[in-house]
């Protein structure tokens, strides 16, 4: 067995259900089911005996110990995160909380867990941790990609979160002997995202005829992971991955965020034309809005060390994942209007209602 910490949310979700339609390996699936864990992503195992869900908290020690005492997992694979910017922006106190004391009680029951096992069953287990990009800040327009020893420059309460319990991942490994791996991903989209972020949000957006929220002059450059590729990296890095190292998994897919929201209105106005505004194409709904505090200007993921020493390589292109993304969200609009509750539709006045429009050079269209 496996335990999985975040199996409810977004990448967590899809790394349990890939698991399972390609292993008969059970799945202990630990979440705390805060806004963004989904009981319904996980409706497809409902009475499948190898998935076994526990709603808990990763701060709570006492769960952990008793969990990994009772189900005596041979790996942990830890998704469990607060992620989302903005949200770090307003309220950086969950960050801190889940990212950084969450990650500290996990590598502590683990230690704990490891000191009563055999020295088979220690050298067979792996902590494996789910890290990100934002960890080494912003890349200028000519700078070389993110590599594994890029030195870390977080920006945002989120990312310094997360840069934090890299460091202790690290530490642990280092100090304690404990056998980690970590990953550091690019942005992934795909099914089951939480609609708060660009692609979900902007497809729920356009086809209820509202405003496409576009940041500064979205020209801000992301690395786009279809969610699928980066669970295929996670499950190649958990068996196959050297101890103590870093793996950057990246889609080699750079691409500024507005050309995303240009790609998305396409593919909508392909797939989804009767849904289209009044107006005319999907384009016309873009708005421009202020950007938000201390907004990285480029990501870009240097992918080579995965494949030359795993063997890994993404399967979808850009192109290929968004029409699956779009497709599925028009597949799946019940899940979406089940997500779209109180708490969402606040969050989402909260963070660009109350933002000014501004004009950047050049036009949406």
């Amino acid at each position: 067995m496996i335990l999985v910490t975040g199996g409810a949310g977004f990448i967590g979700s899809n790394f349990v259900l890939d698991w399972l339609a390609a292993s008969d390996e059970p799945v202990l699936n630990l979440d705390k089911l805060t806004y963004a864990g989904n009981p319904d992503n996980l409706s497809s195992l409902a009475g499948d005996a190898r998935h076994v869900f526990v709603r808990g908290d990763i701060c709570d020690r006492a769960l952990l110990n008793q969990l990994l005492a009772q189900y005596q997992p041979r790996a942990m694979v830890h998704f469990a995160a607060e992620s989302h910017v903005d949200r770090s922006i307003h309220g950086p106190g969950d960050f801190i909380r889940t990212n950084v004391d969450g990650t500290f009680s996990l590598l502590e029951a683990t230690r704990a867990y490891l000191a009563g096992l055999s020295d088979a069953q220690k050298n067979n287990f792996r902590f494996l941790h789910v890290s990100t990009d934002e960890v080494f800040g912003s890349l200028g327009a000519n700078d070389a990609a993110f590599s594994e020893t890029t030195a870390y420059a977080p920006n945002s309460p989120y990312s310094a979160s997360k840069a934090a319990s890299d460091h202790l991942v690290r530490a642990w490994h280092h100090t304690y002997g404990l056998p980690v791996v970590t990953g550091n991903c690019s942005n992934n989209y795909g099914p089951l995202q939480f609609p708060e972020k660009l692609i979900p949000l902007i497809i729920a957006n356009a086809l209820a005829g509202k405003p496409l929220p576009v940041y500064g002059d979205g020209q801000q450059v992301r690395d786009w992971l279809y969610v699928g590729d980066h669970c295929s990296a996670l499950r190649r890095v958990l068996e196959a991955g050297r101890l103590g190292e870093t793996y950057n998994i990246g889609g080699w897919n750079e691409k500024a965020n507005l050309d995303v929201v240009h790609t998305l209105c396409d593919l909508l106005n392909e797939l989804a034309p009767e849904r289209a505004p009044a107006q005319g194409a999907y384009r016309e709904l873009i708005t421009f809005v202020t950007d938000r505090p201390g907004h990285d200007r480029r990501y870009a993921i240097d992918a080579r060390k995965i494949e030359r020493e795993l063997g890994w390589k993404p399967a979808e292109t850009f192109e290929t994942g968004m029409r699956k993304t779009v497709q599925w969200f028009l597949d799946h609009q019940d899940w979406v209007q089940k997500i779209q509750s109180g708490d969402y539709l606040t969050w989402i006045d909260r963070n660009y209602a109350q933002r000014s429009e501004s004009h950047p050079s050049g036009s949406a269209a």
